[in-house]
This record gives structure tokens, sequence and C-alpha cells, in this order.
């Protein structure tokens, strides 16, 4: 099974939400479980960050490919028709993964949001504020897919989630969300000091 981009972004997500401590002091901890987790707890807080903080990590990612495609599509444009449509989708991709972010962001920003992002909203193109609503409910356990969502119900109803921690468990004994506790409580102390 070939996984688009979407697709991706999603199991980075639920990993992120589902595996993983806090204790950790490593690289995953930092960059992925803390944010992650710190967006269930105060889900607009991304609305409060400029273009850069949203999106400057995800399209640090992908440079290196939209470089190649560049390099890519100007020889193919010279030189050959044949990689012209395979880069022009590696272009695209690499965009998509580039906003990803920023599309999420517009789920959680309820005012001020420009007419063509409303109405690509309301078209379902990228994700809209009611579908997202669903993974913010504890124990966010559903509905990962942030680009456009279009997946989540399926997803959702063959239960492929659960079905995916089960595997994850009988192969690790890991349980997920199991540090969803601490993650609380190191909240509330780190926001009474």
């Amino acid at each position: 099974m070939k996984l688009d981009h979407g697709q991706k972004n999603s199991l980075l997500h639920w990993t992120a939400d589902s595996w993983g401590s806090l204790k950790s002091d490593n690289l995953w901890s930092a960059w992925f479980i803390r944010p992650f987790r710190e967006h269930h707890l105060d889900p607009t807080s991304i609305t409060r960050h400029d273009f850069v903080e949203t999106n400057g990590d995800n399209f640090m990612m992908v440079i290196p490919l939209l470089l190649i495609n560049l390099a890519v599509l100007t020889t193919s444009l010279i030189e050959s028709q044949n990689v012209f449509f395979p880069a022009l989708y590696l272009l695209m991709l690499s965009f998509s993964i580039g906003i990803t972010n920023q599309v999420h962001k517009w789920s959680h920003t309820y005012f001020g949001l420009p007419m063509v992002v409303r109405l690509l909203q309301r078209a379902h193109l990228i994700l809209p504020k009611q579908h997202h609503r669903i993974h913010h409910v504890t124990p966010h356990d559903t509905y990962f897919c942030i680009t456009t969502g279009w997946l989540n119900p399926l997803l959702h109803y063959v239960d492929f989630w659960k079905k995916l921690e089960h595997i994850v468990t009988f192969l690790t004994g890991l349980k997920p969300r199991q540090d969803d506790q601490l993650w609380l409580g190191y909240c509330e102390k780190n926001t009474t000091n």
C-alpha cells in the first residue's frame, strides 16, 4: 500500500499523540511529543504563532526535495518531457507538506480568515474547523489527518487507529497515551510556577 503525504502526516500525528514519554530527554520528545500534546491542552495556541513558527519545520524538511524538483523541472523542460509530470507531482507534494501546519492553524482560527480559506474549508478542500474538532475530544485517538481530513471518517469507521495501536502494543508491550496523566501533571506544575 502506497501512502500519500496526508497519510504520512497522519501517521506522524498519530505516533506523536499516542506513543512516547515526556520523561525521555531526546529530540523525538522535544520536537514531537511535547508540542503535539501541548496542542491538545491549548488548541488555539497555534493561532498565536507567526508564519515561520507555524510552517518553518515542514518547509525546512522539504527544501532539499524542492531544490531537486527545481533542478529536475528545469532540466526536463529543456531536455525531456518524460520526467516533467513526476517532478511536478513531487513539487506539489512538497508544497502540500509545507503548508500542512498552516491549514491546521486555519482549522483553529475563528476570526479574520480570508474568504478564499473559508471557501476552501466549506468545500472540504482543506481541513474544516468542525471536522477537526472531532480530534480534539479526549482521548485524542481519532481523526489524525490534518491537511484535508478526507480519510478521517473512513479510517474511523474501520477502526484503523485502534487496530494499529493493538498491533504496536502486541509487538512492543507499550500502551498508547500511557503518558497522558504525567503530561497533565507536568503542565499543571509548570503553569503554576
